[in-house]
């Protein structure tokens, strides 16, 4: 079963598709990801990809193509992939159909996890980890049991993201509405396009996303 997650950052697309790779022994697909281990592993397209890079130019949809390509080829035919940050554009997504199509795969589902702007402003904004172990924290939903002091390590250091900040959030908002709007309705046709509430809790997004899958 192959499906494209989407949503924007903060939605929790990466929690859900971890626990996809984890349960249903999916192949999580991230472009961003993809990119950097083949351009260390210097696959032919991460050679390629290299070069542009260095030549500070943008990757081009031919080399993306290429890359998922090459991903496919080294999964078996079992396991399901899930798409995370491809297709963004009109050609990314009839590429991506032959790309499918030409390995004997097909799209089953479109996930696409809704949120509510100002209560993801919320989410992210309100984020903080321990700076010592990473645990994660919430000004709002999760604090230190004992104020100041981590849950797990006992560090009374604690960081935020410099980026988890309105503004950027409401940016980013606004950049995923711009990319997923030209393909949504390519998928809408196909009848291919199923929301979730990506505000609900998490495992309330996992068993709406699992009856997706197993329907």
């Amino acid at each position: 079963m192959n499906i494209i997650l989407l949503g924007p950052p903060g939605a929790g697309k990466g929690t859900q598709a971890s626990k996809l790779v984890a349960e249903r022994g999916m192949v999580q697909l991230s472009t961003g990801d993809m990119l950097r281990a083949a351009v260390k592993a210097e696959t032919p397209v991460g050679l390629k990809a290299k070069a542009v890079m260095e030549a500070g130019q943008l990757v081009s949809d031919e080399i993306v193509s290429g890359l998922i390509g090459e991903k496919l080829d080294s999964m078996s035919a079992s396991e399901g992939a899930i798409f995370d940050g491809y297709p963004r554009t009109e050609p990314q997504a009839r590429a991506l159909d032959e790309i499918l199509a030409s390995r004997g795969r097909t799209l089953a589902h479109v996930i696409e996890l809704e949120v509510n702007e100002d209560a993801l402003v919320q989410r992210i904004t309100g984020r903080f980890t321990c700076a010592s172990c990473g645990e994660g924290y919430h000004d709002t939903f999760k604090q230190p049991r004992v104020t100041g002091k981590c849950d797990v390590c006992g560090s009374s250091e604690f960081k935020r993201r410099p980026d988890d900040n309105e503004e950027t959030v409401r940016t980013r908002m606004t950049e995923y509405r711009a990319k997923t709007a030209p393909i949504l309705p390519i998928y809408e046709a196909r009848g291919l396009v199923k929301r979730v509430d990506g505000m609900a809790e998490m495992n309330a997004v996992s068993a709406a996303i699992a009856g997706i899958l197993d329907n």
